[in-house]
């Protein structure tokens, strides 16, 4: 059995869920539209490759402090029908299939929490997500974050500790990410296919001779 393994954000999905999280959370009343603010100029960092993960998690798990889970899992429900599935690319759906029909297992590592990870995760049919853990205390959130972040080196760091806890050990690993930001990831996989990479990106899989698929929706 080989494992494929999923980035989400502009991979699987043509944008970042955290941001569209975002602006559904101000649609909805949920968060101030000054977040929105906030997380772009966060953003910023991330594609420099300079973002701290730990910042950005604190300010965008803000308007969920102090919720109970119930009411974030519906929202989420809610959030993800409506704007998530909708960006799915239709290569991605037909790659999870084809790993899929070969018996492979598939897995989302994603630098999103897991409140989001999870439940995509679900409803894209795939076996498993990786993600920030996003801390509950007495069935609600509390606005922080805990473990090994799924980002950068952290996501091979916690897919190594994921596969140590299989029933069996994989032939073959496959990964596939937009951003220079899984380099580690995609260093660490057998086989790296590299999805609509940004340019810093782009030069290295040209480098490494390594898969460059251009998806559209």
């Amino acid at each position: 059995m080989d494992l494929a393994v999923f980035d989400l954000d502009e991979t699987l999905i043509c944008e970042d869920s955290t941001s569209l999280w975002l602006r559904w959370l101000v649609s909805q009343g949920y968060a101030q539209e000054a977040l929105l603010q906030q997380e772009q100029a966060l953003m910023a960092q991330y594609h420099a490759g300079k973002l701290s993960i730990e910042e950005y998690m604190r300010t965008t798990l803000a308007p969920l402090a102090g919720k109970a889970t119930l009411t974030v899992e519906g929202w989420a429900r809610r959030f993800i029908h409506r704007d998530i599935l909708p960006r799915v690319f239709p290569a991605a759906r037909e790659r999870i299939r084809w790993h899929q029909q070969r018996g492979d297992k598939v897995v989302i590592i994603t630098a999103s929490g897991d409140h989001l990870a999870l439940p995509i995760a679900k409803r894209l049919d795939v076996d498993d997500a990786l993600a920030i853990g996003v801390e509950i205390a007495d069935e609600r959130y509390t606005g922080r974050i805990y473990g090994t972040a799924t980002y950068r080196e952290g996501k091979v760091t916690r897919l190594q500790a994921w596969k140590a806890q299989q029933a069996q050990p994989f032939a073959h690993t496959w990964a596939y990410s937009d951003s220079i930001n899984d380099l580690p990831l995609l260093t660490h996989a057998d086989s790296a296919w590299v999805i609509n990479p940004d340019a810093q990106l782009a030069q290295e899989a040209q480098q490494r001779g390594w898969e460059v698929c251009h998806w559209t929706r």
